[in-house]
């Protein structure tokens, strides 16, 4: 029969304290993007704050605090906004392809220009320094904030197509990847989903071999206070 030991479904998690580093508006926190082909969640655990998305039908704020629980569909822009301690679980479809490159950065139309351009643009130096390395998370996350800044602007004066030409751009910078996206898929997700269409054949001709298989699984984070997209990540491997 076919089975799955990964997280239930397939999502993925990770722990994320969310930056306060001040933005060219007065905000602090996080650097704004969107997924391609995963939807994400976000359930609260400590501080306040809200997140700002952006979509075809517009710009959004909802406030965030301890319990609330909130999701996007693929191609959301959102940025989030730290005003006090603000963190987050972070829930994510595709076995954590959304921190595993399914995401583009709202940066100007002139850093979209290709793979190359976007990838200097949004890379962190490997091995650099603590201090060099949050210099770099910090001017992407702001060159990001200016980008989001004038799609939303654009959206409110009624003007669809500045967000129209980011989603092309988009698409056309992960383009390249789609083959090794769609193996995680294949791996994780679809088998899934395989996995409990056999439990259901199996239970609908009254078998239940596959009860005796049950396994418990743990885990720890891999890695603590990574240098993501929003904020500091404690990251699972699952």
């Amino acid at each position: 029969m076919v089975t799955f030991e990964g997280l239930p479904g397939a999502v993925a998690v990770s722990h994320l304290t969310v930056y306060d580093w001040p933005a060219a508006d007065g905000l602090r926190g996080g650097t704004p993007h969107l997924h391609l082909t995963c939807s994400e969640g976000y359930v609260v655990v400590g501080g306040t704050g809200s997140v700002q998305t952006l979509t075809a039908t517009g710009f959004r704020q909802t406030p965030l605090a301890p319990g609330a629980l909130i999701w996007f569909t693929p191609g959301t822009i959102h940025r989030l906004v730290n005003q006090d301690g603000l963190r987050v679980v972070v829930l994510m479809q595709n076995s954590g392809l959304p921190e595993a490159g399914d995401a583009v950065l709202t940066l100007p139309p002139a850093l979209l220009a290709g793979p190359d351009v976007y990838g200097a643009a949004v890379a962190l130096p490997p091995d650099g320094t603590e201090a060099e390395r949050e210099h770099a998370a910090r001017a992407r996350r702001d060159l990001a904030v200016g980008g989001f800044l004038a799609l939303r602007e654009a959206a409110g004066a009624g003007d669809p197509e500045p967000l129209a030409a980011f989603h092309r751009a988009a698409a056309a910078l992960v383009r390249p990847r789609v083959g090794e996206w769609r193996a995680r898929w294949e791996l994780g997700a679809a088998v899934a989903a395989a996995a409990t269409a056999a439990q259901l054949d199996a239970l609908g001709r009254g078998a239940g071999d596959h009860l005796a298989e049950a396994r418990v699984h743990e885990r720890r984070p891999v890695e603590r206070g990574r240098f993501g997209m929003c904020g500091r990540l404690d990251v699972y491997r699952v």
